[in-house]
């Protein structure tokens, strides 16, 4: 235990309390608003097919709603792998402290679990169906207890469907914007510590997490098509453009808000903030700052020269990627940064985050990819959504043997 703590003693310089040198909140709560950004985000893509009728989305509102359910999975086990006794993570909702936002994340994360599942349920009904009765040995009894023993892909039935997934997503809405806004809540509402202490900060993690969420799917729709080269989806990919260019904007006016807003009110310490930005943190800033801009231009440029086809394709792929790199660095900054600034704002400590160990760099490398996995796995369940969209479910069960 002795050791753990060692490797978290962070170097200062200025005048910094002893126990401040100890960084208690590692890259581990640094990932953890990270994936559950990109929950968010990928969700409010899905949505805008299912709530709104907007039909360029309909080749991928699947997937991003598949996506958005396997990431979720994992959105609270960066929290457990921080807790040194995780068996009693429940105990923060079976016995909540009402005045602890922390409290709140449990109910708001079992709520939103469940929206999704029902939602991807209904969504996929017809398509499990199918596979239900095209597959063959176990794999069919796989299908058959997805069925839930709901067999029926009659015309009403699937109208059922939809509308049932419809509302949910809707709900799911404002449920996403509640799961992802909480996290800013928390940061924002610690008046100790002046890098978090901002009202914007809600508005910041939820517009931020939209960006990174659409830069996630724009990436893994990107790599996906090409490995099974399928040619993406020209309207998708146009409407995926217009919604990261508009998040974009967005994110970068608020944050850009936010360091006006506290420069002007001149608080106490905002000499030590400044410090703290060309200090430690100078480089994530950097970073930050670098991938929103890149992604700003690049997406500038291709709406306004009209950039069609693989030009668009890829570099959309490259700002989704800054974007998600970008917003990465945020939650670096946010996170660590706050705690590289003493309480005193006369000192600023340096945090070398662990390469090895339960919170270190390999175990967050571990954490992020195993959505990925899941996400692989779920695709190899469930039939490829961008070609059974277009399809009668009678058709359904021929294409999906065949894309299996």
């Amino acid at each position: 235990m002795e050791a753990d703590v060692f490797h978290h003693i962070a170097p200062f310089v200025g005048f910094t309390y002893p126990n401040e040198t100890e960084v208690p909140w590692s890259e581990l709560i640094v990932i953890y608003p990270y994936i559950t950004g990109l929950v968010a985000g990928a969700f409010v893509v899905s949505s805008l097919h299912h709530v709104f009728g907007m039909e360029r989305f309909a080749p991928i509102s699947k997937f991003a709603l598949l996506t958005s359910l396997c990431f979720m999975f994992f959105a609270p086990t960066p929290l457990l792998f921080h807790l040194g006794q995780p068996t009693r993570a429940l105990n923060a909702v079976l016995t909540p402290h009402w005045t602890s936002a922390m409290a709140a994340f449990g109910y708001v994360a079992g709520f939103y679990i469940v929206l999704l599942l029902l939602e991807t349920w209904f969504s996929f009904r017809a398509d499990i169906v199918a596979m239900s009765k095209s597959r063959t040995g176990i794999m069919q009894k796989v299908y058959q207890a997805l069925t839930l023993g709901s067999d029926d892909v009659s015309p009403r039935a699937l109208h059922t469907d939809h509308t049932i997934a419809r509302r949910l997503a809707m709900i799911g809405i404002p449920g996403a914007c509640g799961l992802h806004g909480y996290v800013g809540f928390l940061f924002g509402s610690l008046k100790t510590r002046e890098w978090w202490s901002s009202d914007l900060m809600p508005i910041i993690f939820l517009l931020s997490a939209i960006g990174s969420g659409v830069g996630l799917l724009i990436v893994i729709y990107v790599i996906t098509s090409w490995w099974r080269k399928k040619p993406t989806d020209e309207g998708a990919m146009e409407g995926l453009l217009y919604v990261l260019w508009t998040g974009i904007v967005i994110v970068m006016v608020i944050e850009a808000l936010e360091m006006v807003q506290m420069l002007y009110k001149a608080r106490e310490g905002v000499e030590g903030v400044m410090e703290l930005i060309a200090g430690p943190i100078h480089v994530a800033m950097t970073i930050q700052w670098g991938g929103s801009f890149l992604a700003w231009v690049i997406t500038s440029m291709l709406m306004l020269f009209g950039t069609r086809g693989k030009k668009l394709v890829f570099w959309l792929f490259i700002s989704g990627l800054a974007m998600m790199i970008g917003v990465l660095a945020m939650r670096w900054n946010v996170v660590i940064g706050g705690q590289e600034l003493s309480k005193t704002m006369r000192g600023l400590l340096t945090y070398y985050p662990e390469v090895y160990g339960r919170e270190s760099l390999v175990t967050v490398s571990a954490l992020f990819t195993a959505p990925f996995v899941v996400l692989y796995l779920a695709q190899k369940l469930l039939p490829t959504v961008w070609e059974t969209d277009s399809l009668d479910p009678e058709e359904r069960v021929f294409d999906v043997h065949k894309a299996i």
